[in-house]
């Protein structure tokens, strides 16, 4: 296998079944190149493919199917080396079939299109020049006028059509739009240029069975966050009609219903009940309850005008770091777009002449959390407020878990002080939690007041069993709720446990079959708009064996005393396992390392069609085996590991090694590992591809001693390894990224097993790494070594010794195997001037070592030209060390500053 092959390799993306069962579609997706949506039946015997379209939709009935058609991808690659506007680029076109017919009608440039979830009504928008919306970390004065005052623009063509039928509708200069569920209405907004007088700007709607369009508000402006209620009869939108120069344009919530003229302003700056100074905000989403009765939406301070007096040459630039801050200064600026969006959840019931908008976050209690039954009375509200200093060595912080009132506001402390993860059920009529320190689960009744320990009684560990870090363990997590909240359904390390909120009653749903077994059992939820478990569909529980990292399904209905029966089980992985709305069919994707994820149709996981074969190309190519390895450490741990042989392997002879690790990898025994452009990890089935051994040992760590802890289980699993004839003990290699660079650049201070190394994105030091920033977010680095994944547990104060025997550099000059480092400059998780701390130091020592810094890029490659490049350096060096090719021209020489973007030095030195 050749560098050449990555960009036909293919995965299936898209996936769906319409909903009375009848038609599955799905997206071929090439790494690069012109995807193909492929429409079928059950039987796959009728097929339609339609080449380039992705981003696909069943209508309701299941006649038709819309979708939208990318242009060339060789059109769009010429555009961008031409350099054209983004308005020159080639636009996408919109296309949708009739499944009896086979008919594809096509609408050329079409920016987005929306189908109503429960009728054969269309909308789609033409393609138009948009304005750039700010970045999340742009800090600059023009990307916080556009977020505090936005530009006006003006819009496109809107066309409403009803699939059945012939005849559209075309409204000019649309912006934005909504199509209700029930397809009865289409509210868009209007944003006309200034000097023509045909078109009026505004909000209108259009009755699509009466084939009548209202303005229900006008004047030019921003309309924003249009909503319909699940009826299709009222309507709400976030507006501002300020004049187009104005430094500051708060917004007003407009509410309509179909028995009124006009939309009217129902929440705005200086109303009675709107805080002082403060407005609606245009970014908050807005949204009914499903009974229409309550509308939810977002409120903030108005910002402070820009003062357009300062002359920017005249004053300073600074950011001034103050230890009461909340949050530092990077993280602060890293946030600051959201932070001028960020809104505050409000309620109001437009119906209601007595109601009044009740306001439920504030800056003091800033995340407020609704039910999935949006008319409960209450909701749920958590606040950090004056423990957020401490985030920064503890990563987390201490909440405040409030209730508050929709109606009056009032507010009801549920805890106080406590490190947990809170939920709100469904219905709205319990709070849980997972309390980190006792490690239990407890409930909240909101009507009583009542709380209750859901799993004292039980006697097993809810918390991580296998947890390796100086922190609390994490919780499993939670399966799901019941109709009405009867029952919450928990996991543990195996099993699910149903538990009645009210009293702690807990039987195991699954029987204790997960535990008695090793079987990890998870719920696998089939609908995702599924709101709580149904009771009257049998539940598919996604299993595990712990041992053999096998998998497989079984069933259970929710009310069943009986144990879960096993479906079906083997040596494949499952994924998106979805269910037809209105019939018990089901699609899903089964492979591991040696089949692609292709898609499957059954209506019960035991007898099933294959509806796709992807990568038909890969039976020309030596591809490889996964298997599992076994072996104690020196200490007595037993270990596990996955060894990847090539498809030819051959026990007579000798293959070079790599070795590969992260944290604990052998649970993916069974994934598919395409062959891709790398964003620095090692692209295990290339190499294996080609001719190596690769080696993936799974890691336990100990507290303070995470450099050692990956020296007894790598070094030892490898050890166990080389007793194999048919293992090249002199020529192996180690690569790890991240983390796992970190553990590459400890080992070869430890040892000189290895006959070359790769540390991608390493820290090399950890006493300067410790107080550093992790600049993609913002947060300072200590609570990694404290608490989290570095595990060192302790400060750089108490314990300075765990930080010098951890680090690397101060062990360099031991080093004896040549080493790779890539550090990247717009490295956001780790300094990237720890690559430079190692590069240096081993380069004054004069050891053998080499460092790729791609420009601009992230802490993991984003660009794919720098995966491909990385890659080919990657095989070029390990072939050089464990195979004895020559080296390349960028290792022998080096490449000038000045031969930059003109010579890369792939060539080979003969």
């Amino acid at each position: 296998m050749d560098h050449a092959v990555f960009d036909g390799w293919q995965s299936i993306t898209g996936q769906r079944i319409s909903n009375g069962g009848k038609w599955i579609m799905y997206v071929v997706k090439p790494q690069e190149g012109d995807a193909c949506l492929v429409i079928t039946d059950t039987k796959n015997t009728t097929k339609v493919q339609i080449p380039r379209a992705d981003t696909a939709r069943f209508s309701s009935d299941g006649k038709f199917a819309v979708f939208q058609i990318r242009p060339f991808f060789k059109d769009t690659r010429q555009a961008k080396i031409k350099k054209k506007k983004q308005s020159e680029f080639p636009k996408d076109t919109l296309g949708f079939i009739s499944l009896s017919t086979q008919n594809i009608i096509k609408i050329p440039s079409v920016r987005n299109f929306k189908i109503a979830e429960s009728a054969n009504v269309i909308a789609y928008l033409s393609a138009a020049d948009t304005i750039k919306k700010p970045s999340p970390g742009d800090t600059s004065k023009k990307a916080i006028k556009e977020t505090t005052a936005p530009s006006t623009q003006d819009g496109a063509d809107l066309t409403v059509k009803q699939l059945a039928g012939t005849i559209t509708h075309t409204f000019k200069y649309v912006t934005d739009y909504q199509v209700s569920k029930n397809g009865k209405l289409v509210a868009f907004a209007v944003t006309a240029p200034v000097r023509q007088k045909q078109f009026t700007s505004g909000l209108y709607v259009f009755d699509v069975d009466k084939n009548a369009v209202k303005a229900i508000s006008k004047v030019r402006g921003n309309y924003h966050n249009i909503t319909i209620d699940d009826a299709g009869r009222q309507i709400a939108f976030a507006a501002e009609k300020n004049p187009e120069k104005a430094l500051i344009k708060p917004f007003k919530l407009y509410y309509y219903n179909i028995t009124r003229d006009s939309a009217t302003v129902i929440a705005a700056e200086g109303l009675e009940t709107m805080p002082d100074k403060w407005a609606v905000s245009g970014d908050g989403k807005i949204y009914f309850s499903k009974s229409g009765t309550n509308l939810f939406f977002g409120t903030a301070p108005i910002p402070k005008p820009a003062d357009t007096t300062i002359v920017d040459f005249e004053v300073a630039r600074l950011d001034i770091w103050n230890y009461k801050d909340d949050y530092l200064q990077p993280q602060q600026l890293k946030n600051l777009q959201k932070e001028l969006k960020r809104s505050y959840l409000a309620i109001i019931r437009p119906e209601d002449p007595t109601s009044k908008q009740v306001q439920l976050g504030s800056k003091a209690i800033p995340e407020v959390f609704v039910a999935e039954n949006k008319d409960a009375r209450y909701v749920l509200a958590l606040t950090d407020t004056g423990a957020r200093v401490q985030s920064q060595w503890e990563g987390d912080t201490k909440q405040q878990a409030i209730l508050i009132d929709t109606k009056s506001g009032n507010k009801r402390l549920i805890n106080q002080g406590v490190k947990a993860s809170y939920r709100i059920s469904p219905d709205g009529q319990y709070v849980i939690w997972f309390n980190f320190a006792d490690q239990q689960w407890y409930s909240y009744q909101i009507m009583t007041g009542a709380k209750t320990n859901l799993t004292k009684s039980i006697g097993t560990k809810m918390g991580d069993e296998l947890n390796d870090v100086p922190n609390y363990a994490q919780n499993y997590g939670l399966a799901g709720w019941t109709k009405d909240d009867k029952a919450v359904l928990i996991y543990d390390r195996y099993d699910i446990w149903s538990i009645d909120p009210a009293t702690g009653e807990a039987t195991n749903f699954t029987n204790g079959i997960g535990r008695k077994n090793k079987l990890i059992i998870r719920y696998d939820i089939t609908d995702p708009e599924q709101k709580f478990i149904p009771t009257k569909q049998p539940m598919w529980l996604l299993a595990q064996d712990e041992e053999t990292k096998q998998w497989g399904y079984f069933v259970k209905k929710p009310e069943s005393k009986s144990p879960p029966e096993k479906v079906t089980w083997g040596k494949y992985s499952y994924g998106d396992l979805t269910r037809a709305k209105k019939a018990a069919i089901y699609i899903y994707t089964k492979a591991n390392y040696e089949s692609s994820p292709d898609l499957y149709v059954s209506t019960d996981l035991k007898k099933e069609t294959k509806l796709s074969s992807i990568n038909l190309q890969q039976a020309q190519y030596n591809w490889g085996t996964a298997e599992l390895v076994h072996w104690t450490t020196p200490k007595g741990y037993k270990s596990t590991g996955i060894l990847y042989k090539p498809e030819d392997f051959d026990v007579n002879k000798k293959y070079p090694m790599v070795v590969y690790f992260y944290e604990k990898l052998s649970e993916g025994l069974y994934n598919y590992l395409p062959p891709a452009p790398t964003p620095s990890r090692l692209p295990i089935s290339f190499f294996v591809s080609n001719g190596y051994l690769v080696f993936a040992p799974d890691i336990s760590y100990e507290t303070g001693h995470p450099g050692a802890s990956a020296v007894e289980f790598i070094n030892s699993g490898v050890e166990s390894l080389k007793k194999n004839s048919w293992v090249d003990g002199a020529h192996i290699g180690i690569q790890g990224q991240s983390w796992g660079g970190y553990q590459v650049a400890y080992l070869v201070t430890q040892t000189n097993m290895y006959a070359a190394a790769w540390a991608g994105a390493p820290v090399a030091n950890m006493t300067s790494a410790y107080g550093g920033i992790r600049w993609e977010s913002g947060v300072n680095r200590q609570f990694q070594y404290e608490k989290t994944q570095s595990r060192i547990g302790a400060t750089l104060w108490e314990k300075p010794e765990l930080y010098i025997e951890n680090s690397p550099l101060f062990q360099l000059p031991k080093v004896q195997t040549p080493v790779m480092i890539m550090s990247n400059d717009a490295d956001g998780a780790v300094p990237w001037y720890q690559g430079i701390e190692m590069f240096t130091a081993l380069r004054r020592l004069g050891k053998p070592v080499w460092l790729l810094q791609y420009n601009g890029e992230a802490h993991n490659l984003v660009q794919r030209q720098n995966r491909k490049d990385i890659t080919i350096r990657e095989q070029q060096y390990f072939d050089h060390f464990l195979k004895g090719a020559p080296m390349p021209v960028w290792m022998a020489k080096g490449v000038p500053a000045a031969d930059k973007g003109k010579d890369w030095g792939f060539e080979l030195v003969k």
